[in-house]
């Protein structure tokens, strides 16, 4: 970014004196995850550091009435999306006005500013990483099947990290939706012994709901990493709330923050700037969740 993280950040006045971002973000299923509000939070302090305020809204689909109200009267001078889907009618519509945002995920189509993390290379790399460990037989859980379904872009780019990983190595894989809940959690990993008792890892997009996947292995006798292995796409707080501690790559929630909003910033200050796009590739954190798996030749007990 043009901007180191110590230096002073520039005030970019908007056309008309608005000094107020929208961040249009809806909750997950009915409420906001931990991570989330982690991300509300990183956003309004990187604003603040350029005199902005932020107002944050819901909104999933261009009808939304919160997704409108927040485009009248002058209330924002631009808009930071979240939640972003592979076709996403709330960037076609902001398009279409010339109204400047940024999207935190890619939005599918040309001429965007965003921000993203590489969740297909994060996919294909929790796969490695297990079958390194001797584990064939992995799962993937996925967020819920309603998220899927309305083709949010993260649960479908780290799916194709995951078959890609399994694909080249010629691994076992299944993929299961999972609600944003510990209750959740627990159903899952239920059904993924139930379906292939034989399978030894999983790989989990759903950080909320990893309390119960923790749990369910708990329940079902498998001890973890001895018998189990778990390890998260990205988890940032997560992964030291459970024992033991998730193999995961870091959510870098700060720096996608702040380059969502010097994005901005950019745009807002020189309009006619050719779009930018800023991809990150975190690495995995090795911790206590993940180990040799048992049944491989060389496993080591």
């Amino acid at each position: 970014m043009k901007r180191g993280a110590g230096a002073a950040a520039e005030a970019v006045p908007p056309a008309d004196g608005t000094r107020a971002l929208g961040l249009v973000f809806p909750p997950a299923d009915d409420h906001y995850t931990e991570m989330q509000l982690d991300f509300v939070g990183r956003i309004a302090e990187a604003a603040q550091s350029y005199d902005y305020d932020v107002l944050l809204t819901t909104g999933s689909e261009v009808g939304d009435p919160p997704f409108q109200r927040v485009l009248t009267r002058n209330r924002v001078a631009g808009v930071i999306l979240m939640e972003i889907k592979l076709t996403d009618s709330r960037v076609d519509h902001l398009m279409d006005l010339g109204f400047p945002f940024v999207t935190i995920g890619q939005p599918g189509v040309e001429d965007a500013w965003w921000v993203d993390l590489d969740f297909v290379a994060l996919g294909r790399n929790c796969v490695r990483h297990l079958a390194d460990l001797g584990h064939s037989r992995i799962a993937f859980v996925n967020r819920s099947e309603q998220f899927f379904r309305s083709t949010y872009e993260s649960a479908h780019r780290g799916l194709e990290g995951f078959n890609q990983g399994i694909e080249e190595l010629g691994l076992n894989g299944r993929m299961y939706f999972c609600g944003d809940d510990v209750a959740s959690g627990e159903a899952c990993l239920e059904q993924i012994l139930r379906d292939d008792p034989a399978t030894t890892a999983v790989a989990t997009l759903s950080e909320a709901s990893l309390g119960g996947l923790y749990r369910g292995l708990r329940r079902a006798g498998r001890v973890v990493p001895r018998d189990f292995s778990v390890v998260g796409l990205m988890a940032g707080r997560w992964a030291e709330t459970v024992a033991p501690p998730l193999t995961a790559a870091e959510e870098p929630v700060g720096e996608i923050s702040r380059a969502a909003v010097e994005l901005m910033m950019e745009r807002l200050k020189s309009p006619g700037t050719p779009p930018r796009n800023v991809l990150l590739r975190p690495l995995i954190s090795i911790r206590a969740s993940t180990g040799p798996c048992r049944s491989a030749p060389d496993a080591r007990f």
